[in-house]
């Protein structure tokens, strides 16, 4: 890492070597063909480094949400097979199809318009996104056959390549999951009865292809998990064989002796009760630092560990050092690789009453992104 002192404010050092090692771990784990969730800009990690980064560790395919993140991912160089699954109304996949882009199809007329988008030497490759209970995006059960039977009379005539069917579960329960898995599997069935037989089935997210082996189904898409971070509120990534791949970090911008009674930050919701050392943070809420999280989220100083002093503001925060020798330039860890002795991830979230993924998803793009691997 960049030297405390070295003119560092703010940085998100990024692991590739994690995320790849995280993808392989996880393909020994399920044993499945791996599609590795890069959407949101790689969960905040940088969507084409996390992208080569879980190629290299051996996923096969990319998934990311919108069309626009496939085709930056194109633009940059990458040719592995990349599925986009969420498209604007009256949407037209004449550039997806283009640059070959898989689509997934969640409804009549996006069907339709990925027939439309087809050459007639070069069917468009789609994804069927069938809703089994959880109640977003995907095909109605109600919908199920029309569509079923339309997809296979376009692939029959050379318009589509139906590559995979899909769905998603919502982890509230094991039997929740089991529920929705049927309903998955009634529907394949009926794909099959109306000659639908793609090479891929993709029901499992990082919960389930870790937690529900009998949804794997031989092919897994894969989100937080490959980033090294835990998806389960009672296990950590150490106890998944993960390793997680980002640390924020910034450097003490500067260190106030105060007395006690001194008010700090907006609103004076911390007060100091003796003398002590202020040391000013700059990361603030625009960098994606939780508001939520004032007074509590922690960070690491030294070998120190220190909680938020007062309100987190837009561009910095404060820490109460107490009589801790801090000065100027040391570097301050938000949050990094617990078994390295770095705050957690999930501590952050706790302070803000939310989840792992919108921590890391959340930082912004002030916030320089550098790679660098253990």
């Amino acid at each position: 890492m960049t030297e405390p002192g070295s003119g560092l404010l703010r940085e998100a050092v990024i692991d590739t070597a994690a995320i790849a090692a995280n993808v392989r771990h996880l393909r020994r784990l399920t044993a499945s063909e791996v599609i590795a969730v890069v959407k949101a800009d790689g969960y905040g990690h940088g969507a084409e480094r996390a992208a080569r980064a879980a190629l290299e560790g051996g996923a096969s395919r990319l998934g990311v949400a919108d069309i626009g993140e496939g085709l930056a991912l194109r633009r940059a160089g990458i040719r592995a097979p990349i599925v986009a699954w969420l498209h604007a109304p009256g949407v037209s996949f004449a550039e997806a199809a283009g640059h070959d882009l898989e689509l997934g199809i969640s409804r009549f007329d996006q069907l339709l318009a990925a027939e439309a988008a087809a050459s007639a030497d070069r069917p468009v490759r789609v994804h069927l996104k069938l809703e089994t209970g959880l109640g977003r995006n995907g095909i109605a059960p109600e919908d199920y056959a029309r569509v079923l039977a339309e997809a296979a009379r376009l692939e029959r005539i050379g318009r589509l390549d139906v590559v995979a069917i899909f769905s998603h579960l919502s982890n509230t329960s094991e039997a929740d999951d089991r529920a929705a898995l049927a309903r998955f599997h009634d529907a394949l069935a009926l794909a099959s009865a109306h000659g639908l037989t793609p090479p891929l089935r993709h029901l499992a997210a990082s919960h389930a292809a870790i937690a529900l082996p009998e949804a794997r189904l031989g092919c897994v898409r894969l989100g937080i998990a490959i980033y090294g971070l835990s998806p389960f509120d009672d296990r950590t990534s150490a106890d998944l064989g993960l390793q997680p791949a980002m640390t924020l970090r910034g450097a003490v911008a500067a260190v106030r002796r105060v007395p006690a009674g001194q008010g700090v930050s907006y609103g004076y919701v911390h007060r100091t009760t003796t003398e002590t050392t202020l040391a000013l943070i700059p990361l603030g809420y625009a960098d994606g630092v939780p508001r939520q999280a004032s007074g509590a989220g922690p960070v690491r100083i030294g070998g120190r560990r220190f909680p938020v002093a007062g309100r987190i503001a837009m561009d910095q925060f404060v820490v109460d050092v107490g009589d801790h020798p801090v000065a100027v330039g040391d570097e301050v860890v938000l949050f990094g690789d617990p078994t390295l002795g770095d705050p957690a991830v999930e501590e952050w979230a706790a302070a803000a009453g939310t989840i792992n993924y919108e921590i890391v998803t959340r930082i912004g793009p002030r916030v320089p992104r550098r790679t660098e691997s253990r």
